[in-house]
């Protein structure tokens, strides 16, 4: 077939339907003081595989723009398509299932679970998909991510890097079309930081992971493909 034929339908093919997409998207909160607006009419879509960095003040909206698209905060008004999903349309259960199968996320504190080793924090949501070689496929994530040999270690056994680490395999060892990371440096020493920012790019890269990465770090930011800031719960500033 001609080189240029190919080349003209790659072209002129409609361009894929983004992974996320949120319109208009308003979250409201109830506090003493009375109502207080989170997010502010957001208009946003995010092609899969790109890496996309949110950077603003504390208190701007960040994080909640990031558990929204995870379906962990409900949206007062709006619409939020996630891989296909619609998640006002999904129920608590449904929401659950939705997580388990499309989204991995990297928290600040590591969140794993203190009674459970290196091996075991990252079979958990493998064994929520009722894979049965679960323990098999963490015993994989946790050696491509350099902890091959620190299967049977608990947390408090592990440095801050290398429990990040454990996170990080947990959250991508499902195989989850987003990766989610909120402040995965803020515990780190700077070297340790970059070391595990440069897993996550390289796994994204890997994978084809969509990676979204709420930091205060702008330096940290411009390594991304998008760069997005919020302010007052507004998108401010979106580069491509």
């Amino acid at each position: 077939m001609d080189a240029s034929l190919v080349s003209a339908g790659r072209a002129g093919a409609p361009p894929a339907e983004p992974i996320i997409s949120l319109s208009e998207v308003h979250l409201a909160l109830a506090s003493r003081a009375g109502i207080v607006e989170i997010l502010r009419g957001i208009d946003l879509e995010i092609a899969k595989g790109v890496s996309v960095g949110i950077v603003g003040p504390s208190g701007s909206g960040k994080t909640t723009l990031l558990m929204a698209i995870a379906g962990l905060e409900r949206i007062t008004r709006g619409a939020i398509k996630v891989a296909g999903h619609e998640l006002a349309r999904l129920g608590e259960d449904d929401l659950a299932r939705f997580r388990r199968d499309h989204v991995g996320i990297v928290f600040q504190s590591f969140h794993l679970i203190a009674t459970m080793t290196a091996l075991e924090n990252v079979a958990v949501p493998l064994e929520f998909r009722g894979l049965a070689d679960a323990l098999e496929r963490a015993r994989r994530e946790l050696d491509r991510v350099g902890l091959g040999h620190r299967l049977d270690h608990y947390p408090g056994q592990l440095s801050g890097g290398e429990q990040q680490r454990v996170a990080i395999a947990r959250a991508v060892a499902a195989g989850a079309d987003i990766v989610m990371a909120d402040e995965p440096t803020g515990n780190l020493d700077q070297q340790t930081g970059q070391e595990i920012m440069d897993l996550l790019f390289a796994l994204g890269a890997d994978q084809g992971t969509t990676l979204l990465l709420v930091t205060h770090d702008r330096a940290l930011a411009r390594a991304c493909d998008r760069v997005i800031e919020i302010r007052d719960g507004r998108i401010t500033a979106n580069a491509p």
